[in-house]
């Protein structure tokens, strides 16, 4: 039984869940330093989901470039625990050797002082108010080991449109979006899709909306180079919004997946 004292902190989500939803998000984790060079490379799923799906995931596509990951998913749901320790109990056991679940929220309750290297916390603050987003990351930051990084944001149901902050213990590093290039039409795709802190701020007179608006600009201007795909389009319009100023940290070789990197501080609310 929880008491006051042991309630876990934060709200429960809608649990929407599905397969392959976060892939893109995953692939950027698997590229982090933070992740590639940790002594224990520990990454804790945050709010999950009403299903494993999501974490399970997430540790195979890990276990790609550092096979000795662990994936500690927590939800404040008792029965979204129950459902996904059931599934993990379906795994190899080399899979379960990997993976653990809890009840918990933004304190994260990881036993024996664990720190994590890596938090993915995904859809979850999107149902929260905006008021509630600073004090949520300083938990999330304070439970990180040394030099880790807290991955919050959102995507849509099937995973082909998402954005996300890379937060480490000074604040927002970086912004990246992620899109389908093949059924892209604009990039303005995304801002229904934005995290909680840029979501109301695309307006007129913020610099996510200036930004926003400066990549789809790009994106039109170059609609002739769909005629060579649209991976040559995005890179071209990456290119644009580059010159124009915007303070890129990624180049070509992301681009062509449809991701865009930019530093945080660009286009936070003023």
């Amino acid at each position: 039984m929880w008491d006051a004292r042991s309630m876990p902190i934060g709200h429960v989500t809608r649990g929407t869940t599905g397969t392959n939803r976060l892939r893109r998000v995953d692939r950027w984790i698997a590229a982090l330093p933070a992740l590639r060079t940790a002594d224990d490379p520990l990454v804790v799923d945050l709010g999950y989901g009403a299903s494993a799906t999501t974490a399970l995931e997430l540790r195979a596509r890990l276990a790609r470039v550092r096979p000795d990951v662990r994936v500690h998913g927590f939800e404040i749901e008792p029965e979204r625990v129950r459902v996904a320790r059931a599934q993990l109990e379906r795994e190899p056991a080399a899979v379960r050797e990997r993976v653990r679940f809890d009840v918990g929220g933004f304190e994260m309750p990881l036993p024996r002082g664990e720190r994590p290297a890596v938090v993915r916390a995904f859809n979850v603050l999107r149902q929260y108010d905006e008021s509630e987003v600073h004090d949520a990351w300083e938990t999330m930051l304070g439970r990180l080991a040394p030099g880790g990084v807290l991955v919050e944001g959102t995507c849509n149901e099937v995973g082909r449109v998402a954005s996300w902050f890379d937060v480490e213990a000074p604040g927002p590093r970086t912004f990246t979006i992620s899109l389908h290039l093949g059924s892209l039409d604009s990039p303005l795709v995304v801002a229904e899709r934005l995290p909680k802190t840029l979501i109301h701020h695309n307006v007129p007179g913020e610099p996510i909306h200036d930004y926003l608006r400066a990549l789809d600009d790009a994106w039109r201007r170059e609609a002739p180079r769909g005629t060579f795909g649209a991976r040559q389009r995005f890179v071209a319009a990456a290119e644009r919004v580059r010159d124009a100023g915007w303070p890129l940290v990624d180049g070509p070789r992301r681009w062509r997946l449809g991701e865009l990197t930019v530093r945080a501080e660009a286009v936070l609310p003023h």
